[in-house]
């Protein structure tokens, strides 16, 4: 309850009660709402800066997980980068060393995103410097990803024409060693059987009695199945790749001008005709149009002992055969 005031009149004498008017009323009442508004904004601002609420304590746990989540997938991605430059490095380095064919640039692997600023829209964030640094780096093993992938493409291709090039190059001999004698004559300068001169002799002659087996050395294209002068009846088969084969002095053949043939396909069989003087298979390998020592074509089937033992009987400088 409010304490009555009393002040002293010195008029009358007396003691008189002191009346509080209505308008010193509403000033102290407008004193009083403002001073109680000024300290409750002063306490929400005290509260807002430097109390958190339960909701933001919940937000920054969960700011500061994604934080961590984030420094995590950093750690990842680099173990993924470590692994994609080992690939890149075999690529470059063995891959394509294999297949002939020239690295990738760095460059190319390297290249960064031109334009417009992509990260525009992480920015201005607590995290900006690290969600920023984190979408760059994925940025760039998606992009060296892909790279490699198509890398990868062209190797499958390189791989698969390889194998191809592999089929086609004249690898095997085109008659059969246990039928074959043992009189062979090889690549260089021989004696020719009839002009008794020393004469470039372009193949190797393998004896074999009349009628035996003559194989293609490779895949190809049976170019010329004919009568050709000295050689014969003869058969050229055009491998690619700048591989061409000639057989030569067959009794008859096993193919037609035209025809696709596969590697140990027969073609044709062991005769004496053209400029021959006894059965045997004449045979040459040429490349970009040239003849060039058959010798080292004919290692696929044969044992290394076996393959010494022709090798050292082509070398000799004996008479062919044609």
């Amino acid at each position: 309850m409010a304490k009555t005031k009393y002040h002293y009149n010195s008029h009358t004498l007396k003691y008189e009660k002191v009346k509080t008017s209505s308008k010193i009323w509403a000033l102290r009442a407008v004193g009083f709402l403002t001073s109680s508004f000024a300290c409750a904004i002063l306490l929400l601002y005290i509260g807002f800066t430097f109390i958190d609420s339960p909701r933001e304590k919940q937000l920054q746990r969960e700011a500061d997980q994604m934080a961590l989540q984030y420094h995590i997938m950093q750690e990842r991605m680099k173990q993924v980068d470590a692994a994609l430059e080992n690939m890149q490095h075999r690529d470059d380095n063995i891959y394509r060393v294999i297949f002939e064919a020239d690295p990738i640039s760095s460059d190319v692997r390297k290249a960064g995103f031109g334009g417009v600023n992509r990260y525009k829209n992480l920015e201005h964030f607590s995290n900006s410097d690290l969600m920023i640094e984190t979408a760059k780096k994925l940025d760039y093993i998606s992009k060296a990803l892909y790279v490699q992938s198509k890398s990868y493409d062209d190797l499958t291709e390189m791989a698969k024409s390889k194998a191809e090039m592999m089929a086609s190059i004249p690898a095997i001999q085109p008659v059969d060693s246990r039928k074959a004698r043992a009189g062979i004559s090889g690549f260089g300068i021989r004696i020719h059987p009839v002009y008794k001169i020393r004469k470039m002799h372009a193949g190797i002659d393998f004896t074999a009695p009349a009628g035996t087996p003559i194989y293609a050395t490779g895949n190809g294209k049976v170019e010329a199945a004919g009568i050709d002068g000295g050689y014969g009846r003869r058969v050229v088969v055009n491998h690619g790749y700048s591989y061409k084969t000639l057989y030569g002095h067959m009794s008859r053949f096993a193919v037609k001008t035209g025809q696709q043939v596969k590697r140990g396909d027969l073609i044709g069989y062991v005769g004496n005709t053209g400029t021959s003087t006894g059965p045997h298979l004449h045979y040459e390998v040429h490349k970009n149009g040239r003849p060039i020592n058959p010798i080292n074509f004919i290692y696929n089937d044969l044992t290394p002992t076996e393959y010494a033992a022709i090798l050292e009987a082509a070398s000799q400088e004996n008479q062919s055969f044609d």
